[in-house]
Parts: structure tokens; sequence; C-alpha cells
């Protein structure tokens, strides 16, 4: 059961295609922090199109990989990013001004177990969010390729 005293009400007057486009306009001086919560923006391969998909996400530092969650709120499907780095994990993250290619690894076990407790850190709403879908929300790595 999640604690409702740390659900954050969320400002969403900077979302999606403009929260890319900001993000980008001013290497992240607009967007990198977003309701109290750092975000980077993942592109990926879309699954269906072939083409590259902007998406900005909430993350969490560990070490040199950067922790994404595949919540979409709590919805019954995983988002489209996901189901894009399921089948293309090699990625290009920005993060404020770094732009760098990545590979995204979904986690399990007690590995994902810990990197849940650093992202809920980070973005408590996830624990809610988890109890509002059946599906057990992904947990993503993104490590740099170096």
């Amino acid at each position: 059961m999640s604690d409702d005293s740390r659900y954050i009400k969320t400002d969403i007057s900077l979302l999606n295609q403009e929260h890319v486009a900001r993000y980008r306009e001013t290497n992240g001086e607009v967007g990198h922090i977003w309701n109290g919560a750092t975000a980077l923006l993942l592109t990926s391969i879309g699954n269906k199109s072939g083409e590259p998909r902007t998406t900005p996400l909430i993350y969490a530092s560990d070490g040199d990989d950067y922790i994404v969650v595949a919540s979409m709120g709590g919805a019954p499907r995983h988002p489209a990013w996901y189901l894009n780095v399921e089948r293309n994990p090699q990625v290009e993250i920005q993060v404020l001004d770094k732009v760098m290619p990545a590979t995204a690894t979904t986690v399990e076990g007690p590995e994902r177990e810990r990197l849940w407790q650093v992202v809920t850190a980070q973005w408590p709403n996830y624990d809610q969010y988890q109890e509002r879908t059946e599906r057990r929300i992904p947990v993503v790595k993104l490590t740099p390729n170096t």
C-alpha cells in the first residue's frame, strides 16, 4: 500500500512535445527539473514507424546509469517508448546539454526492487501508479555507451 501523503500533484503546463522542444532549445535549463524531479529526453526508434521518437521521462541516477520507469501513470498497457526499447534497446538520451547513445535494459528481480526504491525516492507517485494497474510496471536502466 502506498502512502498517499507522498503523492505529488503534477503541474502539466510543460508536457510531451512542448517539453521536448523547450528542453532541447535550452539544453535542459527548462525541463530538466519537472515538478521537482529530474527529467531526461529518451529518443528511441518507433516500433511500427521506424522513425525516431523522443519522450521526456523522469529519471533517477544509479552510478553512471539513468533509471526510468514505464509507468504511463498506471495505465493498463505499456507506453509506446517502452515497446520501442524492447524491440531496439539502442537509444539516445539527453541529460541537460549532454546527448549520448545508450543501451536500455529492463531490470528484474532484486535489482528491480532496489532500483524501484531509488526511483520512488525521486518520484513517489510511482507507487500509486503501480496500484492502478495489474501489469508490473517495468524499470529500465539506460547505460551510456562509452
